[in-house]
């Protein structure tokens, strides 16, 4: 498959990504919430266990992984990698080291990552990887996010995927501006068209074949500590209507993150979405807690009840495949389906 196929084939109709990269330090608090110990073995489980699930064949076209990941072997006989191409989807990896202070504004953060990157694409592409994830993080507040945190972020994005697609992988660009904060919704759709203005400018002057690219944006919501709530509708339009303007035609593929969105929110307002989608792109889901956490709560009551922990992760996994074409609604999430 070329990039371009591999990009169409992880935001296929129907299908998203299952964001599984959480890091070692991430995956502890969650393991810390449900009262499991954060061991590698309790780490392979989980995530084998999901990998396993019927609804990957169906609903789910790639897997971000997480550098430990993409090395394991299964208790079920093949690699993660391997297990995941068995269910017919593409196992990805998150290549970023993470966002540190920003240098000269230190309250905002520069994702870093980018030394040896080339020699780790090498490693993870001979592993099975054929695509991969890098996170930058915009704050909004009064001062925030700088024209600094904006260019730097957007020049490391850039450089990142140029390396990517050099390696014959899908970068998946990820500019999340964060849901923390006061602000209103229109303060969102303005942050985020200067964010994506600039990643794109950055990927033109790197030279980055977009048909071969995934944008994994945030969605334009309010912020968590906003009065003004706003509807399911009013975040599609305007969500919809700062894509149209900002992303360019030629990107095949868009897959929201969750953010700090519940379940039932991030299914709810992707749904919205397409059912006003009136653009080429792909648009679906490429969600971490967005599709984990009910499965997360049955593995903490559970760890060897394979059959709960994986229906609840089908039924999200359903219900956000659902939403990915606007066929989701409110009274098919009244009971885990198989």
């Amino acid at each position: 498959m070329n990039l371009n196929e591999i990009a169409k084939k992880m935001c296929a109709k129907g299908k998203g990504i299952l964001a599984a990269d959480e890091s070692t330090g991430t995956i502890a608090k969650r393991f810390k919430s449900i009262n499991v110990e954060n061991l590698e073995k309790n780490r392979l489980n989980f995530r084998q266990t999901l990998f396993n699930a019927s609804a990957m064949k169906e609903f789910i076209g790639g897997v971000i992984l997480f550098d430990e990941t993409i090395k394991q072997k299964s208790t079920l006989g093949p690699t993660i990698p391997e297990l995941i191409f068995k269910h017919g989807a593409i196992p990805g990896i998150k290549v970023d080291k993470g966002a540190k202070p920003l240098a000269g504004s230190s309250e905002e953060t520069i994702t870093e990552g980018l030394d040896g990157l080339r020699e780790r694409l090498n490693e993870y592409y001979n592993l099975g990887a054929r695509f991969t994830k890098w996170r930058a993080v915009y704050k909004i507040s009064g001062k925030f996010p700088s024209i600094q945190s904006i260019k730097s972020n957007a020049h490391a994005l850039a450089r990142y995927a140029a390396l990517v697609q050099e390696a014959k992988m899908v970068p998946i660009i990820e500019p999340e501006v964060l849901m923390d904060g006061s602000h209103n919704i229109d303060k969102c759709y303005a942050v985020t068209t200067d964010v994506l203005n600039e990643c794109y400018n950055e990927l033109e002057v790197h030279k980055i074949d977009l048909k071969g690219t995934v944008l994994k944006p945030n969605m334009i919501v309010p912020g968590t500590e906003c009065k003004d709530k706003s509807s399911s509708d009013e975040i599609a339009k305007k969500t919809l209507d700062c894509l149209k303007k900002n992303v360019p035609n030629e990107v095949p593929g868009i897959a929201f993150l969750s953010g700090g969105q519940s379940e039932i929110e991030a299914s709810k307002n992707l749904n919205a979405i397409n059912k006003i989608n009136d653009t080429n792109f792909l648009i679906t889901f490429s969600y971490g807690r967005g599709l984990q956490a009910s499965a997360l709560k049955e593995f903490g009551k559970n760890q060897n009840n394979i059959v709960n922990i994986q229906q609840a992760f089908n039924h999200r996994a359903k219900m956000n495949g659902l939403s990915s074409k606007g066929e989701w609604s409110e009274d098919l999430e009244k009971g885990p389906v198989a």
